[in-house]
Order: structure tokens, then sequence, then C-alpha cells
């Protein structure tokens, strides 16, 4: 029997960048499931303040030299890979010299946030799937963790929907609690749209703001996990709402529940276990 593919695709992950709870969720998560006998890939960006010496990055030549397009304008993509011995996983990212080589991850020094927030965004997720196609491996299980990555399920069920890469993935969105109050440039919803999509696809974007990207991400996952005890309100009801197959996570517990869980959903047969 086939092995199970588990792409995490995430912006954050320890030992690499340690913002939130999500690194560690994305560390040991990963691990787990290859223990139960899945194929992992992770995908994270390559932000300035991660050191590439220390954790021994380097580029994948063949995998970089790509660009993605966001308003009409090129955006070199550069991939490095570092490993984790302890666990025997690889882990990608994608580097742009605009986009992430910068001291900090999403504020200034000043603590503001950075106008370009919508536009990483955008240029991490389309770089995301882009850079798995090129790898050639199609995963089973595609889980998204973090506002970051809110955009790729919206793309996977659209402009990638008949990809051969793609066509066959369950998409998994962990909620966190919101950890910004700003908002995204109000133009993300437009600047979102890729090929074959249109503005109606990403109109759960528009408010630009924390709810609204989950919302976005929520409406085109086959899944839903709730990573945190402090949700709110509007998203939880959104979920209920929505009638997908939703985990509630337990940070005591072990990662039992979600070895269990993709093998649900990625049956025919979808049915909640919330």
């Amino acid at each position: 029997m086939a092995k199970t593919k588990l792409l995490i695709v995430t912006h954050e992950m320890s030992p690499f960048l340690e913002l939130t709870k999500i690194s560690e969720i994305t560390r040991q998560l990963p691990q787990a499931m290859q223990e139960k006998g899945f194929e992992i890939r992770i995908l994270m960006p390559r932000f300035g303040n991660i050191n590439e010496r220390r954790n021994r990055l380097h580029e994948v030549i063949r995998l970089s030299g790509m660009n993605i397009i966001i308003d009409d304008n090129d955006n070199p993509l550069i991939i490095k890979v570092a490993s984790i011995p302890a666990a025997r996983m690889q882990v990608y990212f994608l580097d742009n010299e605009d986009y992430f080589q910068r001291k900090y991850v999403f504020r200034d020094k000043e603590n503001k946030f950075y106008a370009d927030n919508d536009e990483r965004t955008i240029f991490f997720c389309k770089g995301a799937l882009e850079t798995v196609k090129k790898l050639g491996w199609a995963p089973d299980i595609v889980h998204c963790h973090g506002w970051m990555t809110s955009l790729v399920p919206a793309y996977i069920k659209t402009t990638y929907k008949n990809d051969p890469t793609f066509k066959n993935a369950k998409v998994v969105y962990s909620v966190y609690e919101n950890c910004f109050t700003e908002t995204l440039n109000t133009d993300l919803h437009k600047k979102a749209v890729m090929q074959n999509m249109t503005e109606d696809d990403t109109k759960a974007f528009i408010n630009a703001n924390n709810n609204s990207l989950h919302i976005g991400a929520i409406t085109h996952s086959d899944a839903v996990v709730l990573a945190d005890e402090k949700l709110d309100n509007d998203v939880l009801k959104f979920v209920k709402d929505s009638n997908k197959p939703t985990l509630a996570f337990n940070l005591t517990e072990n990662y039992e529940n979600f070895f269990n869980f993709y093998e649900e959903i990625s049956d025919e047969e979808l049915v909640s276990v919330a």
C-alpha cells in the first residue's frame, strides 16, 4: 500500500522560527505522522532572521529560478532546504530578496505591520504550490497552518483543481488565535486572483483582516482543525455552519487524533469528528 503523502505549509517551525505555538505543532506533527508511515514535505518562508549557516540551509538549484507574478510584477523564487537530522525530515524554504530578507518577520523595528504583508502572503502561497509541482510530488493531504497560508486552499480548489499534483488532495486548515489586529492591503482579494479565478473566488478575503483570512481558508478547505482554545466567535460560528469535518485539538494529547482525522478525510465519506 502506498504511503500517505502529507504536505505541511506553515510560516513558522521549530527550531528555525519560533513565534507562537504553531512552531511546536509544525515540528512535532510531521514527525509523528512520519513515524506512522506517512511521507512528509514541509514548506515555509525563509525569513531574514533564520540563520542560514547555523541551520545549514543550502539552495536547491533545480527548484529555484521560477518567477511568481504579483500585480503584474515578476518576483524571483529561490528554494533552499535544511534537514532535521533527529527526524530525518527536510524543510523547504521559499526565499525572495524583496519580501523576506529583512531582520524582522511581520513587523518592523518600530513594531509597525509591514505594508506588503499581503503580497508576501500571496508570494508564499503561490510559490509553495509551484514548488510542490516542480518537486513532482502529489500530496494526498495539504495541511495549512497559520494565516499566512490562508490562500493555499483557495488556489488548490480553483487554479490548481485539475492539476495532476493537487486534484486529488484533501485540504486541511488549522485555525489559530488571531495574532494581529491590523488589516492587510485592502486590494488583497484582487491581487490574489490567479488564472482560472475570479474575484468571487476571493471575496471571503475582502476585509483583509485576520478573521477574513481564516474564513477564506475555511471556505475552500475540506476539513478544519481548531488549534487554539481562544478562537474568535465569528470564526467558530463559520466553522460550525460549514458542516465540514472538524478536529478540536487538545494540546495535551499526542498526535494520534490527527492520524485518525487524516485517515477519515482521505476516505470518500466525510463525517465530522467534532
